[in-house]
């Protein structure tokens, strides 16, 4: 039987240039570093998580080069909320990066991917009692949040009778809009020196860091520039008046990627700094604090988003298409907000699988989710589509894969493209017996039929 679809009249302008004076065109992509869509989707099912090893690995190099030509002192600590799958992580780790964690389980998720305590450093306000004990004996660097922190290390350390090395969270005004000052202690209001001289006055802390994450998706350098010179001024302030000379300067994360955020007029890729100018503003600011040489801090970097963003996709499959009331083309794909969480964030590029003509039509791309907010894509430029085809859906590789969510469908596999181009599948396709196993139903409730 032959298909019928009501006829709409519409003008179609094919290759014209939208507001940014980029293609409309969207170019198919029929492999991921030489492996065709179609066999990925075949052998792995879908939606299903694509990352290259390649990008990542080149991502970190150009960062360890944007930074370490400017200042040497530098490390880089991989945020594992961004992304924790093992495989990923380890990729990190053997180029060199730290494990930067916020929770006691991805603390022993680092200490299982091989990283020793020495190079962990713990952030945020979710550390129990445990947690604290077991980092302190690892010599974990503890980027203190709160006063209460404060002074549980010091009644561990002193009871255990090792040494607790340990940084401060500071928040501040740094120009960036909304600031992030839910975390750490406050610098203009004094809280933060105060900190410091709490922690100086016992024998059994160390003092060696000052830490900030000035927040998320900072799409300025001059936030960083700012963020740079007040904890060095600050870092001066305590070698001056409290004897303690800070050894590390830890900046945190929240560079952007090249994702296009929603309210974005222009795309990522025109708004979003260059990592050489993340690297040249903090630098600078750096290298103008009046440290002796030898006293000059180190610099560590918690980068996230913006060394795995572009090495990821998501590939889907189309369900079915429909019209709106008004006529506007709708198309329902497996990948819902549930998997891709950053829909309510980004404009993802999106790109079809197969050939098509050159005709396409303003389309809502919705998720299979019994939810209207359940939107991919309110407005995308697509080819008109048929019952499965293939969908690949661009830079996903922050966040998706850590908040991802059990939601009407179970969590999609995941797998990763070699620098060779091999594929080897770093998590399984989740089935009714992974998700079942966790549920345990009281007797007065068994062997009952309905």
């Amino acid at each position: 039987m032959k298909k019928y679809e009501r006829p709409l009249i519409k003008l179609i302008n094919p290759s014209m240039p939208n507001k940014g004076g980029a293609d409309l065109y969207q170019h198919s992509i029929a492999d991921i570093e030489g492996t065709p869509v179609s066999k990925l989707i075949k052998e792995y099912g879908s939606p299903l998580f694509v990352i290259s090893e390649k990008a990542i690995r080149n991502n970190v190099k150009q960062e360890l080069q944007a930074f370490g030509t400017r200042y040497p002192k530098i490390k880089l600590a991989w945020s594992y909320k961004t992304n924790y799958i093992d495989a990923i992580c380890r990729i990190f780790h053997q180029e060199g990066s730290l494990a930067e964690v916020v929770s006691g389980w991805e603390y022993a998720k680092a200490c299982h991917n091989g990283v020793k305590g020495s190079n962990i450093i713990f952030n945020g306000p979710n550390k129990n009692a445990d947690d604290l004990r077991r980092a302190i004996i690892d010599g974990c660097l503890i980027n203190i949040d709160n006063t209460d922190e404060i002074y549980a290390i010091m009644g561990m350390a002193e009871e255990m009778k090792r040494k607790a090395i340990v940084g401060i969270r500071i928040n501040m005004k740094s120009g960036v809009g909304n600031e992030w000052d839910k975390f750490g202690f406050n610098l203009e209001n004094g809280e933060a020196f105060a900190a410091a001289k709490k922690i100086s006055k016992c024998e059994w802390t160390d003092l060696q860091c000052l830490h900030c994450h000035i927040g998320t998706f900072v799409q300025r350098t001059s936030p960083y520039a700012q963020a740079a010179k007040k904890m060095t001024e600050l870092a001066l302030l305590i070698h001056n008046e409290l004897n303690i000379s800070i050894k590390v300067i830890d900046l945190g994360g929240g560079f952007a990627s090249c994702n296009t955020l929603k309210a974005s007029y222009l795309s990522g890729a025109d708004t979003c700094p260059d990592i050489n100018d993340y690297a040249k503003s903090i630098c600078e600011e750096l290298y103008k604090a009046p440290f002796e040489e030898k006293d000059r801090p180190s610099l560590i970097l918690e980068t996230g988003r913006a060394l795995i963003d572009n090495a990821a996709m998501l590939l889907c499959t189309v369900i079915a298409n429909k019209r709106s009331p008004q006529g506007r083309r709708y198309t329902i794909i497996d990948a819902g907000v549930n998997t891709l969480f950053t829909a309510f964030w980004y404009n993802h590029k999106i790109s079809p699988v197969q050939e098509y003509s050159p005709f396409y039509e303003d389309t809502t791309l919705f998720g299979p989710l019994c939810m209207n907010i359940d939107i991919i894509r309110e407005s995308v430029n697509l080819p008109l589509l048929e019952k499965g085809d293939n969908l690949v859906i661009h830079n996903v590789g922050a966040y998706n894969m850590t908040q991802n969510m059990r939601f009407i469908n179970l969590l999609p596999a995941v797998v990763l493209t070699d620098i060779n181009g091999n594929i080897h599948q770093i998590r399984k396709r989740e089935n009714i017996a992974d998700f079942d196993n966790m549920d345990t139903v009281p007797s007065y409730l068994k062997n009952e039929e309905i």
